[in-house]
């Protein structure tokens, strides 16, 4: 009878699909224990990729789908999640406490990436991941006024600095190491020093998933990126708008030349809901980034709209998912958060870290 039932529940968990990997979970390999006491069915079941929001939504499905089994009066679920480090350039090793780094990049200026990036770092946190955000603008860096964070870092033997935090976001910056009204007058070799420096001499504790917030264009800092740093995935951030959607294109290509692979597309201020009388207009376009997803085979991760809560929050140090955590727009930072991240889980793993250095004598 038991081993007829588990064969029940297996072909009926099959039914259940996972909408962010898009497959059933036992094709998914998400179940890692299925036991029957009696009539009660034990059931742990581990995703790739952090999603606390979904987990009710999960259980409630997986509890509908068994009940109407013959032979179950209980049904007790446990859901953790497994974050793996995958694969990165093949000249490059993976950075030290660091399982994935997704660079956040944008071909165009203005379109609210670094918004973007800060406010998917808070949803990563909230969805169950350990994050970090490294803000790679050495001209211009934004993440620590976004985060409401200042001041030098702290350095316990004089080499290597330990990251600032804020809303459980562990961050690095050029902005913590000069005076907030100084100009960055360097010229290339200088600047991606720097990034080098601010990713290898901070002292990251584990992290689940580094976001480089990368800065418009693809110059010397993206160059030095694609080649040097171990990059797992891309994300492009674009608005509607036809010439930030060129510009967009060229990023997108960049990282394909590099092999560095893109894992979407977020379409940010796509259209504008007025705070008066709530009319929907499409100042920037409309369809572009559903366009660009289609025409280069990535997905459309989300489009956020233009509202001037998401800005002012921005400004002010306390971002969007942090001030209003079960309000629409955070809603959205998680949804993509969990796409992205749900996408990663499905790349080759890197298993190095498994592998102690073998020493011949």
């Amino acid at each position: 009878m038991s081993s007829d039932l588990k064969s029940a529940i297996n072909t009926a968990l099959q039914t259940i699909m996972d909408p962010y990997l898009e497959t059933d979970l036992v094709s998914a390999k998400a179940i890692k224990r299925l036991e029957i006491k009696e009539t009660t069915v034990l059931l742990k079941i581990t995703l790739g990729y952090p999603a606390k929001s979904y987990e009710s939504e999960l259980k409630k499905t997986i509890n509908h789908t068994l009940k109407a089994l013959a032979g179950i009066t209980a049904i007790d679920i446990t859901v953790d999640y497994e974050i793996a480090s995958h694969a990165v350039q093949k000249s490059l090793k993976l950075q030290p406490n660091i399982k994935n780094i997704i660079a956040v990049a944008s071909g165009k200026g203005g379109v609210g990436k670094s918004t973007t990036s800060v406010n998917l770092a808070l949803a990563l946190s909230a969805e169950g991941a350990n994050v970090g955000i490294l803000d790679a603008d050495i001209y211009g860096p934004s993440i620590p006024t976004m985060l409401g964070l200042s001041g030098h870092p702290t350095s316990h033997d004089g080499k290597t600095m330990e990251p600032k935090v804020a809303f459980s976001i562990q961050t690095s910056s050029i902005g913590y190491l000069i005076d907030p009204d100084q100009p960055m007058i360097w010229r290339g070799p200088m600047v991606t020093n720097a990034l080098q420096q601010l990713l290898k001499d901070t002292n990251w504790d584990d992290l689940d998933y580094l976001l480089i917030d990368l800065p418009p264009g693809t110059g010397d800092i993206q160059l030095t990126l694609a080649q040097q740093i171990p990059v797992t995935a891309a994300i492009i951030v674009t608005t509607p708008q036809d010439i930030a959607l060129l510009d967009a294109q060229r990023g997108l290509g960049m990282f394909n030349k590099v092999n560095i692979p893109v894992l979407g597309i977020v379409e940010n201020m796509s259209i504008h809901i007025c705070s008066e009388c709530g009319h929907e207009e499409a100042i920037f376009g409309s369809g572009g980034g559903s366009a660009m997803a289609e025409k280069n085979a990535v997905p459309l991760l989300g489009a956020l709209p233009l509202d001037i809560n998401i800005r002012q929050l921005a400004d002010t140090g306390t971002p969007t998912v942090a001030h209003d955590p079960d309000g629409q727009a955070a809603t959205m930072y998680r949804e993509i958060a969990r796409k992205m991240t749900a996408k990663l889980s499905l790349q080759n793993k890197d298993h190095s870290g498994k592998f102690g250095n073998i020493v011949i004598q």
